[in-house]
């Protein structure tokens, strides 16, 4: 603005300024915005102001920017002063570090090149001696022939050069050694660019590092194989190897890896020689015996044609020498009839618990115990089940067994399965020691079973015989020395003894499936020394060890004769009374294997087909009037399958009969629940149980899953199935599932278990099963159970709670509780 004289109104420069923006909107609206822009003051400084000098002193304010005070610009100069010092002094030491590594680069390279340089030297004067070597022998060679062209009767002298050259032993001329030092220098140069032949025999530094970046290193060995093949290159050459001819044994069909390997080939140079043949295959796969001989023909090696029995024959057989037996531990086996304290007896003697581990108090395992004695003797026991359905049981047992000591119970006297025990221990053809138990109670008559002994042919010493007799009791001890200076007795009359310094061979006493460590073997070890390593095939199986547990739980690292341990490490669940035998190879292990599985299946197959028309109507026909209880069983050992079926097929009549669709060990699956819908059966579980997905799906189909402890109530229950009289019984209703998710330790109750109800409901008038790993460990009743702090009748799903069990304290986290109530159920046929 102006004033009327004309003059500009007074106003501030670089004040702020208006202007206006378009602000556009959805829809096409727009709005003018007024804004305002300010200015922003900038300072410069008047030349000179920023002087160090004038700094120092304060400086002249009025050359100074506006609002810095002396101090300030002080400082300000300081920490530039010192900024420019630190620069300097870092620029220095760059250039000294840079000096340094100039040097030591340097002096690398001096190192590499005079090595280099001696390298070159020592080839070349190796490369000089054997050219110098080459043209003396040449010369050699000249001169005799030329002496042998020569008339006999020539007498004129040669010129010079020719005696120089007829003289094999005559030094060169100093001549003749430049011409020739002078041919093998130029020799390297006439090759083509690129071509190093003069360093072609050894590894610099350079090239070694070059080698290493990325890709495969090459090994030392393989680089001084290298330089020793150049070296003899350069030397005349290294003879050729002469090929080795092998006898290679060929079975009716062999695994290619496995052909190359008896050939001592590559594999992949008898893949290319098949594929040459045309056959397209790989290492893994089997080819047959014409196909082997051509290519173990074309490799230069002999054939030999073996049968498929021939496999077997790397066990070693061989006796032992006499000087090579070692006294060994003798193994004691301890038989009788159901209830008559062999285990209790056995228990003894162990001085442990064995009888309140077992189900219904009866043993159902074959259990494999070492004992010391106070003498110092240790013993080997193995403690049969009495019961009538574990006859194989106890034939295997005396199988493997020194002594059988038949345990008598003094007011019962002999008994079906103590008849059984004598046909076996006289069928084994093993020393026996009768053990007249339960001497203790009131109404013992030891006289009667000696006498009844006598319709047996069992002739005890006090009747005038030669069979020991020892009147014991395992309750109170009586006659246990006894019973143990008897056994030492027998065992040294027998001179028991074995080879431990061989391949160990021994006898599968008993084998499962373990959830937490897969199939799982008891061996007694008979023959030999078992390690932590072997390779072994038994059966149908093989593998190799894992691990060694002994009977006391501990790990060990070899077992020898007359040991039991359990073996880890096989690759499926071998028989019940199957051989190990320790083979060398994996190869040998695996083949041995395929072959006695594909002649079990062979077996198998033969003795379930009918060979003649007639024989198949009459098992027609048999089949119409007899009806069929199908079941399937899963057991927690292969011993107890065993025995099942064998009671099962005991079972019926000519109008019915049990048929076992599939016996097996280890939990229910939900493929066992699959094949027991298609067939209509129950699954039977002993000391098993199913998996969630087999308890959902047995849900689903309906299929009936009955899990049983022991084994009287198996055989009872399918017997008043098969015949129809089914009367009223105590039948197991689950009514919930706890995880015990922590242990506690309370003083005066010992272990409680902190649980969560996971399924149903916790009652505490209910029984209780403790499963690990899906197989039960203990059958009992709880001791308390409580919410928070109050004892409480009942704990409804999702709720947490205590718990402790009667007699009973080996609870892990993780654990699962089945709560259960039992009830009477009148059962009717369909």
């Amino acid at each position: 603005m102006s004033d009327s004289d004309g003059k500009k109104t007074l106003g501030l420069r670089g004040g702020s300024r208006s202007g206006q923006v378009k602000q556009s909107f959805s829809h096409g609206r727009t709005k003018n915005v007024v804004v305002e822009t300010k200015r922003k003051r900038v300072v410069v400084p008047k030349p000179g102001a920023g002087k160090a000098g004038g700094a120092a002193q304060g400086g002249d304010p009025s050359k100074r920017p506006a609002g810095i005070s002396d101090a300030e610009m002080e400082r300000r100069l300081k920490a530039l002063q010192a900024a420019k010092a630190r620069e300097a002094d870092e620029a220095h030491e760059r250039e000294e570090e840079e000096k340094r590594r100039a040097v030591e680069r340097q002096r690398r390279r001096e190192e590499i090149e005079a090595k280099e340089r001696e390298q070159r030297e020592l080839e070349e004067a190796a490369k000089r001696k054997a050219e110098e070597e080459e043209l003396k022998r040449k010369e050699a060679e000249d001169a005799k022939k030329r002496e042998a062209a020569k008339p006999a009767a020539a007498d004129a002298p040669a010129p010079a050069a020719v005696e120089e050259t007829a003289q094999p032993g005559a030094k060169p001329t100093p001549r003749r050694q430049e011409r020739e030092r002078d041919r093998v220098e130029e020799r390297p140069r006439s090759k083509g660019k690129g071509d190093d032949g003069r360093r072609s025999g050894k590894l610099t530094v350079n090239q070694a590092l070059a080698g290493g970046e990325g890709g495969r290193q090459r090994s030392l060995a393989a680089m001084k194989r290298k330089q020793e093949r150049m070296r003899q290159k350069a030397m005349g050459g290294a003879e050729s190897r002469e090929k080795v001819v092998r006898d290679v044994q060929v079975p009716e069909t062999i695994v290619v890896s496995e052909l190359a390997n008896r050939m001592a080939e590559r594999v992949a140079d008898v893949v290319k020689a098949l594929m040459q043949n045309g056959m397209m295959v790989t290492q893994n796969q089997s080819i047959d015996a014409d196909t082997a001989e051509l290519i173990v023909e074309e490799f230069g090696h002999r054939i030999v044609r073996v049968s498929d029995a021939d496999v077997e024959q790397v066990i070693d057989t061989v006796d032992d020498k006499t000087e090579d037996l070692q006294p060994r531990p003798p193994v004691i086996t301890i038989m009788g009839h159901v209830d008559h304290g062999k285990t209790s007896l056995l228990d003894a003697i162990r001085d442990a618990k064995v009888v309140a581990g077992e189900a219904g108090g009866i043993t159902q395992h074959i259990g494999a115990y070492q004992v010391t004695t106070d003498s110092g003797t240790t013993l080997t026991f193995l403690d049969t089940p009495g019961h009538a359905a574990f006859t194989s049981m106890r034939a295997r047992g005396a199988q493997v067994t020194d002594v059988v000591v038949l345990v008598v119970a003094a007011d019962d006297a002999v008994m079906p399965q103590t008849i059984e025990a004598i046909n076996h221990a006289k069928a084994a053809k093993v020393p026996m020691i009768v053990a007249i138990n339960k001497c203790d109670k009131p109404e013992a008559n030891p006289d009667k079973v000696r006498t009844d002994l006598l319709q047996h042919e069992v002739i005890v010493e006090k009747m005038s015989g030669d069979v020991q007799d020892v009147e014991v009791s395992a309750t109170t001890g009586q006659g246990l020395d006894e019973l143990l200076e008897s056994i030492a007795l027998q065992s040294e009359i027998l001179e028991i003894k074995a080879n431990p310094d061989r391949a160990a061979e021994g006898a599968v006493i008993e084998a499962q499936l373990d959830v937490g460590r897969g199939p799982v073997a008891t061996v007694l070890v008979q023959k030999g020394t078992l390690r932590r390593g072997d390779i072994f095939v038994v059966g149908e199986q093989w593998g190799k060890v894992r691990a060694l547990i002994n009977d006391r739980g501990e790990r060990v690292e070899e077992a020898g004769p007359s040991v039991p341990v359990e073996v880890l490490g096989l690759n499926g669940t071998p028989e019940a009374g199957d051989v190990l035998n320790v083979v060398e190879t994996e190869a040998q292990a695996r083949e041995i294997a395929e072959y006695r599985h594909e002649k079990a299946k062979e077996k198998r197959a033969a003795a379930g087909a009918a060979t003649t028309l007639e024989q198949l109507m009459a098992k027609a026909k048999e089949d119409e009037n007899v009806k069929e209880l199908p079941i399937l069983v899963k057991a927690d050992v292969q011993g107890s399958a065993e025995a099942i079926v064998q009671a099962m097929d005991k079972i019926g009549n000519e109008e019915v009969r049990v048929r076992v669709l599939h016996a097996g060990v280890g939990a229910i699956t939900e493929t066992d629940v699959g094949l027991a819908e298609a067939s209509g059966a129950p699954v039977f579980g002993f000391n098993v149980r199913a998996n969630a997905p087999a308890r959902t799906a047995a849900n689903q189909k309906g299929v009936e899953i009955r899990y049983y402890s022991v084994i009287y109530d198996l055989v009872d229950d399918v017997k008043a199935a098969a015949s129809g009289l089914l009367s009223a019984e105590i039948r197991e209703t689950f009514i919930g599932y706890a995880e015990i998710k922590q242990v506690f330790k309370v003083s005066g109750v010992g272990k409680v278990a902190g649980c969560l109800v996971t399924e149903g409901i916790a009652r505490r008038s209910a029984g209780v099963r403790l499963l690990r790993d899906n197989v039960v460990i203990h059958e009992g009743t709880l001791k308390t159970l409580k919410r928070f702090k109050d004892e409480v009748p009942e704990v409804q799903s999702g709720q947490e709670c205590g718990m402790a069990f009667e007699n009973y304290d080996d609870i892990r986290e993780g654990d699962v509780i089945e709560i259960f109530e039992r009830q009477e159920v009148e059962r009717q046929l369909d």
